[in-house]
């Protein structure tokens, strides 16, 4: 059970620096201690889904984006999940309109790329 503990404390790692917040600013949005954020992330926590779900409101994710597992992909396999999650992060923080844009500027860059 500590395999997914583990996996999951590094989602929430993963999660909470690629949007830019400390564990202080976390523990804030959750109504945590910095502490408790920590060893959750280290996996060191047996937190509850209760638990769970205040960390995945405060990150404002879907609580699936903590079950992906980038562990026994390649390395550029790796690398697009963690562009994906870059990505989802940004489209969380955008207008329906600002989304429209960035897709037109994804299609265009894909488009260089000769696809």
């Amino acid at each position: 059970m500590t395999d997914l503990r583990n996996r999951i404390g590094n989602r929430v790692r993963i999660i909470r620096k690629i949007k830019g917040l400390t564990q202080q600013q976390l523990a804030e949005l959750s109504g945590l201690d910095d502490a408790y954020i920590g060893a959750v992330e280290r996996g060191e926590r047996n937190f509850s889904i209760d638990t769970l779900e205040k960390i995945v409101t405060a990150l404002k994710i879907q609580p699936t984006e903590l079950f992906q597992n980038l562990d026994g992909l390649s390395e550029t396999e790796a690398a697009q999940r963690r562009a994906i999650d870059e990505y989802a992060v940004t489209v969380s923080e955008l207008s329906v309109k600002q989304i429209d844009t960035l897709k037109r500027v994804v299609r265009e860059v894909r488009g260089a790329f000769g696809d």
